[in-house]
């Protein structure tokens, strides 16, 4: 059973090539499969899978089924779009550079550049409210953002390298009943942010192409516009994020690092 692994700006993936359906994928195994211990290590998993096959309704051929590392279903995966893009047109699967995805958050249309980097149109980031996140005990106030999946993004006067994010942070369940992602932000000037990221079903991970979108999104809805371009840093690169009504791109780097087989029967002990 063929795997590889792909990371956008070290937001790292599992991709299971899957075209016809037929993998039983499991929490057990997506969560086994990310484990960086008694697995392959990764933020998630992204099953590569014909919409078809899924009798999915998309413009696109292709599906991106993406699970987070607990195994738990996930609507979007900006970082995952582009190593999803990547590996379809590496391995000939598609042939054009511009094409559609589709996701559980929607259809995304997406362009690979001659430089293997990757625009995606993330549909609209949309401002839903405000809730407060507790990290360490310390209250932050935030800007809940949808991407197709929810974020609230949180304005740090203080280095967001300080922070503590081995833990959870706490949030308002009543809120975001189905968790929520957590970008903590420190604006730079010159449309250009700094941003540490805490993702739902996962923890704190190098990069969240959500999350980006989500805290340009918040930054102009704070600076009183919905419309502009911003780099974001994270520790994983930097990506360009422009927002405008109704709409959204993420634009980044995407990379292929390996591939393999994984052991049948470790796969089939982990369904037992």
């Amino acid at each position: 059973m063929e795997f590889l692994k792909g990371h956008g700006t070290q937001n790292d993936f599992v991709l299971l090539p899957d075209p016809d359906g037929r993998l039983e994928l499991t929490e057990a195994r997506v969560a086994a499969l990310c484990d960086r211990q008694r697995g392959l290590g990764a933020d998630g998993v992204l099953r590569v899978v014909r919409s078809a096959a899924l009798d999915v309704e998309s413009g696109g051929e292709w599906f991106m089924d993406y699970r987070n590392a607990d195994g738990s279903i996930a609507e979007m995966c900006g970082n995952g779009v582009r190593v999803f893009v990547r590996y379809l047109v590496d391995s000939g699967l598609v042939t054009e550079r511009d094409f559609v995805i589709g996701t559980r958050a929607g259809d995304r249309p997406v362009q690979l550049h001659a430089d293997g980097s990757v625009t995606v149109l993330m549909g609209p980031a949309t401002i839903t409210g405000t809730s407060v996140t507790v990290v360490a005990g310390k209250p932050f106030s935030g800007v809940a953002v949808n991407v197709g999946n929810p974020h609230l993004v949180s304005v740090v006067e203080d280095d967001v390298d300080e922070l503590d994010l081995r833990d959870q942070p706490d949030f308002d369940s009543d809120v975001f009943p189905d968790g929520v992602n957590l970008e903590f932000i420190n604006l730079l000037g010159d449309n250009a942010l700094k941003m540490r990221v805490h993702e739902r079903g996962v923890g704190e991970t190098r990069s969240c192409g959500t999350g980006t979108v989500a805290a340009v999104a918040a930054a102009l809805h704070l600076a009183g516009t919905d419309t502009g371009e911003a780099t974001v840093d994270i520790p994983g690169g930097r990506v360009v994020v422009e927002v405008r009504r109704g709409a959204s791109t993420l634009t980044g780097p995407a990379e292929i690092v390996a591939r393999g087989e994984l052991d049948e029967a470790w796969w089939a002990g982990l369904g037992a």
